[in-house]
């Protein structure tokens, strides 16, 4: 399938010319103004978008601009101008933009910077989806689930249900780790089966999963929905294990509703993931609704003495590998509580500092380039290690139990991990090393 690019030029002949050059190889749609390039996205979705920049009433930045703010997605724009002011070009690549082609422009050659830029977007496609996807089930991962719920809660009404497959661990420990794969690949299709197109689900980690539904605020639709999904995983594991299979596989669902019972997702999620808890305890299979406590319900709630249980609320459920992911409010209190670590205990905690710098100019944005660096750092690190992206374009790690010289060691395994994605970015990182003193 060709490649669409949307030509945007008011200048009739090079509208023509540019159009000629590029309709041999690709699928095209020509603009005459911003305002006319804005309707044809619509219905065209281009995968790329040349475009002039001085142009009456909108320019090509405000063109860029415009798109983005209506459709919320972020289009290759490349920009084509007869300007040679340096000022031009550096505003164009503030905004966003790929690549900057000066007119007159040779035929051969804008066909090959606009087919390497596309060859190069495709390869940022492909790492940003293995990025967000999870890659047994193909749903979201748990950091893009987050992400985009995170939003969702924002702005939305709607349902987030922590869902967990009971009786998951006898799987693996009778029919082997394979099977176990194959149920929760089952399992994640049974959710998308019960959620609309513009719902998000997610899987957490391990057997835990994640949905939003917008617009439902009914007890009674997440009540059929439990139901539905447990008739179906019972059916699933009598067809992919013998009906004489007698694990009692089910599904378990903390139900909050937002904005009922707030905005923010930590909050939302821990008030789903107490009520998860609760079905668990009176015997799963089931769901429970979040419904705030008041009076004597909140002081009952409030006196729970329970050590072991009151663990289990606030334990991380099914970390990841590599080392702890923060934001940087959180990572902070981390870091605090590490200082007294050192005071007290004169253990060596070290700081990693690594810094993106551009060298040159590249289909990859800064933003990109940090998150691909971050994901693939908190690989390396340990499980005990602690990470954040400090700024747009840094990252730092805390260490602790380790040397200096471990600390080098560390940041050679980081960087040799980096090189062999093979990206050329046009840009370097540096590391600073420090030991945290008080």
């Amino acid at each position: 399938m060709k490649k669409k690019i949307l030509i945007v030029d008011d200048e009739a002949v090079s509208l023509m010319i540019t159009e000629n050059i590029l309709n041999t190889e690709y699928e095209t749609a020509c603009a005459a103004s911003g305002e006319e390039a804005i309707e044809i996205y619509e219905k065209f979705r281009p995968d790329l978008i040349l475009s002039d920049i001085r142009m009456p009433q909108m320019n090509g930045f405000e063109l860029q601009k415009n798109l983005k703010e209506k459709y919320s997605v972020k289009v290759p724009f490349i920009y084509i101008t007869s300007d040679r002011e340096e000022d031009i070009e550096s505003q164009g690549l503030e905004t966003g933009a790929v690549d900057f082609i000066h007119k007159p422009f040779r035929a051969d050659v804008l066909l090959k910077r606009i087919g390497n830029i596309l060859r190069m977007i495709d390869q940022i496609y492909g790492l940003k989806q293995a990025a967000v996807k999870d890659p047994l089930t193909g749903l979201l991962n748990k950091a893009s689930s987050k992400a985009e719920i995170a939003e969702l809660c924002k702005k939305s009404r709607g349902a987030l249900m922590v869902v967990d497959l009971d009786s998951f661990k006898p799987v693996n420990d009778l029919y082997g780790h394979s099977m176990g794969d194959k149920v929760l690949v089952r399992f994640s299709k049974i959710l998308q089966s019960v959620v609309r197109i513009t719902d998000i689900t997610g899987r957490m980690g391990g057997d835990e999963f994640i949905i939003f539904c917008q617009n439902i605020n009914e007890p009674s639709v997440i009540e059929e929905k439990t139901k539905y999904i447990n008739e179906q995983i019972v059916a699933a594991a009598h067809e992919l294990m013998g009906d004489d299979c007698s694990i009692p596989i089910g599904a378990s669902i903390g139900c909050v509703f937002a904005p009922d019972e707030g905005t923010d997702f930590d909050s939302l999620f821990d008030k789903a993931d107490g009520c998860l808890y609760k079905v668990k305890q009176r015997g799963k299979h089931g769901c429970e609704i979040y419904v705030e406590p008041c009076g004597n319900e909140q002081e009952e709630h409030n006196s729970v003495n329970n050590i072991q249980s009151i663990f289990q609320i606030m334990a991380e459920r099914n970390p990841e590998s590599g080392a702890y992911k923060l934001a940087p409010e959180e990572f902070k209190y981390i870091y605090r509580f590490l200082s007294r670590i050192v005071i007290n205990y004169k253990k060596e905690i070290w700081a990693l500092l690594f810094s993106i710098h551009q060298t040159g100019t590249g289909a990859i944005t800064l933003e990109d380039v940090s998150e691909q660096f971050m994901e693939s750092t908190r690989k390396t690190l340990r499980h005990s290690d602690v990470i954040t992206q400090n700024s747009k374009n840094q990252v730092m790690a805390l260490l602790s139990e380790t040397t200096r010289g471990n600390c080098d060691t560390v940041v050679e395994r980081i960087m040799r991990n980096w090189e062999k994605m093979g990206e050329d970015t046009g840009y370097t990182i540096t590391c600073a090393i420090d030991k945290i003193t008080v």
